[in-house]
């Protein structure tokens, strides 16, 4: 068997909503060979095997089969056994993963016949938007969206080398349409300003490494206010972290993950005591941004 890695990734980073992302070392792992038997499945897992639907629906195969279906080829047997490390609804891109899990392995089988940008538009049939699953195939920072055709364009940047992250994961779910239910469905100018400011300076700070702007490039008007009443304690964790050297705390993708980023490495572990007065325990950990996205291991 062969063996594909794809990594967890963060999303929105603040002002980015919907169009930037960043790869991180957590990972799924796919164990995968084809079967000289069209159209056959077998799926197994190694764990969250009550989380994991074993049948053809499975979110990484309906990818996988996916690639044949844009190619007009016949779906190709496979047997895969995957390895879930990266969290449910949590903010960490599980289901970018399971997308591009399935369609790099099938580009694999094919012999990659396929283009990163063409992976993209399959898997995006799925997502809707490309801001976690672009850094899950390619690594790194992507910003991405979409051209008036509707397929995906991207620019990746290698992250700085002195970016730390830590990341609060709870012990509770939070599904992406719950957290978009809350956004309202226009903005004022002064915010949609606001944001395109700071989400200038965010791509400057990931160029030049000049971590301090991101005390500033960071903040946002578009997501963040509306989610925040959804994740218990964020509002002061905020604060806290700040005081423990945190530039800035953003929201992870949609939550209820919290992404504090730092310039170096920090103990952000006495925030549990906040999450203590909510009951709510949760893990809280670095996680570190790398440069390459799913690939064979």
């Amino acid at each position: 068997m062969k063996r594909m890695r794809i990594p967890a990734t963060t999303a929105n980073m603040g002002p980015g909503f919907d169009c930037i992302g960043m790869a991180f070392d957590m990972y799924n792992y796919i164990d995968f060979e084809p079967v000289d038997a069209e159209d056959y499945c077998e799926l197994t897992s190694g764990g969250d095997a009550g989380h994991i639907d074993l049948s053809k629906d499975n979110l990484i195969y309906q990818a996988y089969a996916a690639v044949f279906a844009y190619l007009k080829k016949p779906v190709m047997g496979i047997k895969m056994h995957f390895e879930n490390n990266v969290p449910y609804s949590r903010g960490l891109g599980s289901s970018s993963a399971a997308l591009i899990g399935g369609v790099k392995v099938a580009n694999e089988v094919l012999g990659n016949p396929l283009s990163d940008t063409e992976l993209l538009n399959v898997a995006l049939q799925f997502e809707g938007h490309p801001d976690n699953i672009a850094p899950a195939l390619l690594g790194g920072v992507v910003i991405s969206g979409l051209d008036e055709n509707g397929d995906v364009f991207y620019s990746k940047i290698t992250p700085p080398a002195n970016l730390y992250c830590t990341v609060i994961i709870p012990d509770y779910p939070l599904a992406t349409k719950k957290a978009r239910e809350v956004l309202p469905q226009q903005f004022s100018m002064k915010d949609a300003v606001y944001n395109v400011g700071r989400m200038a300076m965010l791509i400057d700070a990931m160029h030049t490494g000049n971590l301090e702007q991101l005390s500033l490039a960071m903040n946002d008007k578009l997501h963040q206010p509306y989610r925040m009443s959804l994740i218990k304690g964020m509002d002061e964790i905020i604060p806290a972290a700040k005081a423990l050297g945190a530039l800035n705390v953003t929201i992870s993708g949609a939550g209820p993950t919290i992404l504090i980023v730092s310039d170096g490495e920090k103990d952000f572990t006495s925030l549990q005591e906040i999450l203590a007065k909510y009951d709510v325990t949760a893990k809280i950990t670095a996680l570190h941004p790398v440069n390459e996205g799913a690939a064979l291991v």
